[in-house]
């Protein structure tokens, strides 16, 4: 493409020189394009400025600036222009790009007519993110030089160099019952609105990839507008017990497909998948899940249910929930199955396995029960001894406490009284408690002294008042007198 505009550049610019620099640019739809282009000193900033794109070989100018005036620049649309005469640069700027902006542009300036700077082939491309089961239209809207005449292609990249057709006008699909991606696909070309439409239908996620539509004559390919699309599988991941069961639900579009016939099969090799059950009932060849899986379609909300029972451990695999039309799989779940062992002593639950959101690939792979057992034997074990160990200790301290407390209680039993010098000191203390039975009898306190004492020594006592004991106004005022005895020498001993 470059070449071919590099060469309409020389016919329809004479004196174009081969230094004049060219470059092709892609953007997506939606972004951005900016582009510099230098001028020399030949070239002053008074003169006239414009980004020009190529159309039937001739400057369609899109934006321009004003010769010989204050104003170095331009805007029209999504275009803007600006002229920098300190750097000699023509700086222009497209934005909110979209695919049919796709084609030859270039910088020039005007001197009896314009003299190209720099040569843009730029390529602006659709980017398509669908789900498997979805369908795609894209619309082309070729230019009136591209619409006059040729064949309209769709074709699908390999490389640089190779583009596979997948449909065409002049041919179109006969075999609207396969599976081939070119048995899926519908070009239409409607020559009043000068428009081609491709269609594509039951996506699989082998159908991504860099697509163009084309116009093909003379056996060359005239590139018209490039969509690049990505196709990505609803995915589920299910853990579930061996000998126990598992249910899974597959959503699908109730208007679109509540007709067509619908299977669960086992991926094998080469991404092949075995149909193990299908909702018509059709006979299959032997598998080791013959008779434990059940299929049920609800038509109107749009679900099918699958019901695999007494799992195995050669259970465990890919399967897919699929549309079944005319002997061919068209994916509309990917399920991962996990089936673990069953420790001995472990109750079955009788619940289906639990479902994950996250794709196969991203899940963790399932650790041994065997270590986990040990592990898990292991930690309780240590809990136990750190508790153990923590009673005895506690159970230890409160024997002490309990020494203690009684050892003192001892010691309060008698109080003692010494006499230093000739003052009676008390060294302890006695203490009389009220009586518990509201009797109104005698009582009398015993004192020991370790010295002897004088009747003109003083005695202390302290006394503690009883709420419950005091005296009323009518009782009579008892009075204790306390004498001190004599005693002998042989008396003491």
């Amino acid at each position: 493409m470059e070449l071919r505009a590099l060469l309409l550049l020389l016919l329809c610019f004479p004196g174009f020189q081969a230094q004049i620099h060219s470059t092709e640019e892609t953007r997506s739809e939606g972004s951005s394009l900016y582009i510099r282009c230098p001028y020399t000193a030949q070239t002053t900033h008074q003169q006239q400025k414009a980004w020009c794109r190529l159309r039937n070989g001739q400057c369609e100018p899109l934006v321009e600036t004003k010769g010989y005036s204050h104003t170095n620049w331009a805007t029209k649309g999504r275009v803007a222009l600006k002229d920098n005469p300190t750097e000699r640069t023509v700086s222009v700027t497209m934005t909110e790009l979209q695919a049919e902006d796709s084609g030859t542009y270039f910088c020039a300036y005007y001197y009896y007519r314009y003299h190209p700077l720099r040569t843009i082939s730029l390529s602006v491309f659709k980017e398509l993110n669908k789900w498997e089961l979805d369908s795609v239209s894209v619309q082309c809207l070729p230019s009136t030089l591209h619409y006059s005449a040729g064949t309209k292609v769709w074709c699908r990249r390999q490389d640089e160099t190779l583009c596979s057709f997948v449909a065409n006008t002049d041919y179109p699909s006969t075999q609207p019952n396969s599976k081939a991606l070119e048995d899926r696909t519908l070009i239409q070309d409607d020559t009043q609105k000068r428009t081609v439409t491709i269609t594509m239908q039951k996506l699989q996620a082998e159908d991504s990839g860099m697509y163009w539509c084309a116009l093909y004559r003379s056996s060359r390919l005239t590139w018209l507008m490039e969509v690049r699309l990505s196709v990505s599988k609803r995915t589920k991941q299910y853990t579930a017990k061996e000998s126990g069961d598992v249910s899974v639900q597959c959503p699908y579009s109730a208007p679109d497909y509540r007709a067509v016939s619908k299977a669960w099969c086992k991926e094998g090799v080469r991404k092949s998948c075995t149909v193990l059950v299908t909702t018509n009932n059709l006979e299959y060849q032997r598998t080791p899940q013959q008779g434990r899986v059940r299929i049920q379609d609800d038509t109107k909300q749009g679900i099918v249910t699958v019901t695999m029972e007494r799992l195995q451990a050669q259970d465990a695999g890919v399967y897919w929930c699929a549309l079944y039309e005319h002997a061919h799989l068209f994916r509309m779940l990917e399920v991962t199955l996990n089936v673990s062992e069953v420790l001995a002593g472990t109750t079955l639950p009788g619940a289906a396995g639990t479902s994950q959101a996250t794709p196969p690939a991203n899940s963790p792979a399932p650790s041994s029960n065997g270590n986990t057992f040990v592990l898990l034997s292991g930690v309780l074990s240590i809990l136990f001894l750190l508790a153990l160990i923590s009673l005895v200790t506690l159970y230890v301290r409160r024997c002490k406490q309990l020494n203690k407390t009684a050892h003192s209680k001892g010691n309060r039993e008698e109080g003692t009284y010494e006499k230093p010098g000739d003052t009676a000191q008390p060294d302890s203390y006695g203490r009389l408690e009220s009586p518990r039975d509201n009797s109104k009898d005698l009582k009398y306190v015993t004192l020991n002294f370790k010295s002897q004492l004088s009747p003109e020594d003083p005695l202390y006592c302290n006394v503690e008042l009883s709420e419950a004991h005091r005296k009323r106004k009518d009782e009579n005022v008892e009075y204790a007198i306390i004498a001190f005895k004599q005693l002998s020498m042989n008396d003491k001993g």
